[in-house]
């Protein structure tokens, strides 16, 4: 008379052990996913991401350094207005820096432009500017006779070669592959938030549980 509910209670507990999927969806807490939705969907309305505002500041600092180190480089030679009269108004490529400033001019108003205004996810924007920046300050330095000027002519140059590179770095390596793994962490939290929402339609009320028909009395 005991082996009924016997088998009954090893047939159920074997029916659980064998969905132990179950289990797993039934551990995911849907609030935890709707709150992790709720902050990407947060940040896509409040604007750019953490790192491209970095990146961001980091070309301002890129154009806001250059510009320093060439007014630096006026005032050395002699006064700003002085010099700025013979660097700009009487531009010569083997000795001015004034160059040097329009390309880090040129690399802010691009950058700014692709990933601040327009949200650019691609790199072709930033090797755009670095093949540029590369290629005229190997001509610059090849050709014209800033060595012989002091250690301006080292300086302004090299940094400008240095920042260049490092934007691409940072875009490269930190800004794009942190957004995309932030976009794919947002589709998989939504895609396991509706399976929970399927999963449990809401709270079971007691009208809800009965017995069927063929089920013994009190069962």
């Amino acid at each position: 008379m005991n082996r009924v509910p016997g088998d009954a209670e090893n047939a159920h507990s074997s029916s659980v052990e064998s969905c132990p999927s179950l289990r797993d969806v039934h551990s995911i807490n849907p609030a935890q996913l709707m709150a992790r939705i709720e902050s990407y969907e947060g940040r896509e309305k409040k604007g750019i991401s953490d790192v491209r505002r970095t990146f961001c500041l980091f070309v301002t600092f890129d154009l806001l350094f250059i510009t320093l180190l060439w007014i630096i480089e006026l005032n050395v030679k002699g006064g700003i207005e002085t010099t700025l009269e013979k660097e700009v108004l009487q531009y010569d490529y083997s000795s001015s820096y004034f160059d040097i400033f329009l390309l880090a001019v040129f690399r802010f108003k691009v950058l700014i432009l692709a990933y601040a205004m327009c949200r650019l996810r691609h790199w072709w924007a930033i090797a755009f500017t670095t093949a540029v920046t590369s290629a005229f300050l190997l001509a610059k330095v090849i050709i014209s006779q800033l060595f012989s000027q002091g250690a301006f002519g080292y300086v302004l140059p090299i940094i400008s070669f240095i920042l260049a590179w490092i934007e691409t770095w940072f875009l490269d390596f930190k800004v794009l592959p942190q957004e995309a793994e932030e976009e794919n962490r947002f589709l998989i939290a939504q895609d396991a938030s509706e399976r929970a929402a399927l999963l449990h339609p809401g709270i079971l009320s007691d009208g809800q549980f009965y017995s069927p028909p063929e089920s013994v009395a009190g069962t």
